[in-house]
């Protein structure tokens, strides 16, 4: 099957985001990680026929969805979990937030790479927690951590590390190595990590493969959140579908204290839309990464 990447979709009028921003000037905006891509034919399929059914109400995320999150999870990366670990959320952003709010006290300190997605230092602002900023350092070309800068970093109240994995902005994809190195400086430390991997089905070198920290060894396991979303991937973020891997019941509880509280479930569309992504999106994904691919090669050489 064949898909159409090269025709402009003109989004004058959905209120985009990234477009309305600059509507009427002759600026190509790059600020916020979508696609003007249509979603996969599956995917809309999927909503289409929900909407055709006529009935938006309140819904629960279905069993169907946490075993094909655990499939994938096993598939792509050889890491096993139970559906019963899988906390969802509205986006990954709110995950940010209830680490920082949930996971950690009035008093406790946490680690905050630099650069790094805003949100991530918004969310420990909002929290009122404390927080230092360890420099990444430019290494080949790719943002990494230098472990004398960690070191020098934690302090005895420190609680929580956040991770990009891949990394925004930089896009270094962290190698096993790399994340076992870190994943033992966390346990030394007493520290919980907050991974945030959602582009990590977005990889463009094909020598490169993505590594859940969570996956490492079960010590770390217990100590991570990981968030996760097909938002980016497969370019449906208005939906709104995302989740935490969290396996240790006692941090999963304290995470998802407030939920539909504060934070709620995906939307019923953001819902349906992963789980046909998950199910029949594989080709689209495929193609889609070669497109891009092909696009990056074109500006390295022009």
């Amino acid at each position: 099957m064949t898909f159409d990447f090269d025709t402009p979709v003109d989004r004058a009028g959905t209120w985009s985001a990234r477009w309305e921003k600059y509507a009427g000037r002759d600026v190509v905006p790059l600020w916020v990680a979508d696609t003007d891509f249509r979603a996969p034919p599956a995917v809309l399929e999927a909503m289409r026929a929900r909407l055709e059914h006529g009935v938006m109400g309140y819904t629960a995320p279905p069993d169907e969805l946490r075993e094909a999150i655990a499939a994938r999870m096993q598939r792509l990366h050889g890491w096993r979990i139970e559906p019963g670990w899988i906390v969802f959320l509205p986006g990954v952003v709110p995950g940010l937030h209830l680490a920082a709010r949930h996971l950690t006290a009035a008093g406790d300190h946490a680690l905050l790479p630099r650069p790094l997605y805003h949100h991530f230092k918004r969310a420990l602002e909002l929290a009122r927690r404390a927080h230092t900023e360890v420099p990444l350092v430019l290494r080949g070309g790719r943002w990494v951590f230098d472990e004398e800068r960690l070191a020098a970093s934690v302090r005895p109240e420190s609680r929580l590390l956040y991770l990009c994995n891949p990394q925004n902005p930089g896009g270094t994809i962290f190698t096993r190595e790399e994340l076992a190195r870190l994943a033992e400086f966390a346990l030394r430390h007493g520290l919980l990590v907050c991974s945030d991997e959602i582009h990590s089905e977005i990889l463009l070198d094909t020598d490169k493969r993505h590594v859940p920290i969570a996956s490492l060894a079960p010590e770390i396991s217990r100590r991570c959140v990981t968030l996760n979303s097909p938002n980016k991937a497969f370019n449906f973020p208005g939906a709104g579908c995302a989740w935490a891997i969290i396996e240790d019941e006692r941090l999963r509880a304290a995470f998802a204290a407030d939920h539909h509280a504060t934070i709620h479930d995906p939307s019923v569309f953001g819902l349906i839309g992963a789980l046909a992504a998950y199910r029949e999106g594989d080709a689209w994904l495929a193609a889609q990464l070669a497109y891009l691919r092909q696009r990056r090669d074109q500006l390295e050489q022009a």
